[in-house]
């Protein structure tokens, strides 16, 4: 597995901190989730604008 070091600002830290606290999850887990739905919610964008 890759290994990534991200820098959030003191806000988001603390709003996805909360987040992963709130699901019994760990803060890489949640980042990881947000990150990827992200990454298809743009393919998808993507996509559709190439049509």
């Amino acid at each position: 597995m890759t290994q990534v070091t991200i820098q959030l600002e003191p806000a988001a830290a603390l709003f996805y901190t909360q987040v992963a606290r709130a699901a019994g999850r760990t803060l890489e887990q949640v980042l990881s989730d947000a990150l990827f739905k992200l990454a298809g919610e743009l393919s998808l964008e993507a996509l559709a604008t190439a049509e």
